[in-house]
């Protein structure tokens, strides 16, 4: 059903995928939104080593809201920062692509649990985090991806 990578000689493996996933606090979400039209945007996210899904929080009404639940099928793409080998210009990048299905939690302890989740990602400020939920909580949205297929490869600018 997915594509073998083409460029299989530069595949990282799953753990170094789940590394990219976990340590990177941005990606970029793609849907099929309005008209059909790919709609990307970033945002940002935390991996849950635990179910091997990807969340991020949202608004509870929008386009990406739509888009998901008009099509559930979604890509989620996250890079690295790179680095440079030792004389070398060029940026040395690991990127990760992973496909999925998304869904919106329902549960609202679980979406408080996910928040922090995701913020501890940020901040080590707990009361950062009950300042928001006692003020968003009830609005916020989160959207849970379940993972069907991931690669990553490293990619070398020059």
């Amino acid at each position: 059903m997915f594509r073998k990578m083409r460029r299989f000689k530069q595949e990282i493996s799953r753990e170094e995928c789940i590394e990219v996933l976990k340590n990177e606090p941005r990606g970029v979400l793609s849907v099929l939104g309005d008209d059909d039209y790919p709609y990307g945007l970033p945002v940002s996210h935390y991996y849950d080593e635990e179910t091997g899904n990807i969340y991020f929080h949202c608004a509870a009404v929008g386009h990406k809201i739509d888009a998901i639940a008009k099509h559930d099928k979604v890509s989620f793409c996250v890079m690295d920062k790179g680095y440079r080998k030792e004389g070398d210009w060029a940026l040395n990048i690991k990127s990760v692509i992973a496909f999925g299905r998304a869904k919106l939690l329902e549960d609202r302890a679980r979406v408080h649990e996910v928040c922090g989740m995701l913020t501890r990602k940020f901040t080590d400020d707990p009361e950062y985090l009950e300042k928001e939920l006692r003020i968003n909580g009830d609005r916020v949205q989160v959207v849970e991806i379940t993972v069907e297929h991931m690669t990553g490869k490293l990619v070398n600018e020059s």
